[in-house]
């Protein structure tokens, strides 16, 4: 199982073996730097025992919902796990346990748009063997919002200031020359 998810690198070769869950209900917008999310997954009892044997490492990752990606090109999706850019934000990496669960303060540059939560077991070598999400295979229930202040912003305000500062720099020397030209009259 892990070989063939290791040789492709393919998301659509990935077992979904995870049953996850988050506390946001659908549509509920969280605030950036003041919400808490819980997290909790676990194996998939109906598999056959055994098949997180190569389980090494568990990555909990927040992830644009298909939402977010309209017209925005660098929140697409692709099934070659490494051009993906669905899942950008790391919540937690840790050593694989079957059951687990995390409580995750969403940081206050998250970007606004809708998310779900996705967990990826890991094994030794660092190819994703497992995974499993808090919503459906058309990414279309259990998704939440975050409004949050964007790092994008504070670029914007600071071309702002800077334009400000210089066209009152520029009214400042308009003025002392029509005050010098005055005086030299």
């Amino acid at each position: 199982m892990s070989s063939a998810a290791h040789a492709s690198g393919l998301f659509s070769t990935l077992p979904k073996t995870f049953i996850v869950t988050a506390s946001p209900t659908p549509n509920q917008v969280l605030k950036g730097g003041e919400d808490k999310i819980k997290i909790t997954w676990g194996l998939n009892k109906s598999l056959p025992v055994g098949v997180d044997d190569k389980y090494n490492d568990i990555k909990v990752k927040l992830c644009y919902a298909p939402v977010s990606q309209e017209d925005r090109p660098w929140r697409k999706t692709e099934d070659h796990l490494n051009k993906d850019q669905t899942c950008q934000f790391k919540i937690l990496a840790k050593p694989y346990a079957m059951n687990d669960n995390v409580d995750w303060t969403v940081e206050r540059d998250t970007p606004t748009a809708t998310y779900f939560v996705r967990v990826y077991a890991y094994d030794t070598e660092g190819a994703e063997v497992g995974y499993g999400e808090t919503t459906d295979a058309k990414k279309a229930t259990n998704l939440f919002q975050v409004e949050a202040i964007s790092g994008r912003h504070a670029t914007f305000d600071i071309i702002s200031i800077c334009f400000s500062a210089f066209s009152a720099f520029l009214l400042f020397i308009f003025f002392y020359n029509e005050k010098r030209k005055g005086r030299d009259e």
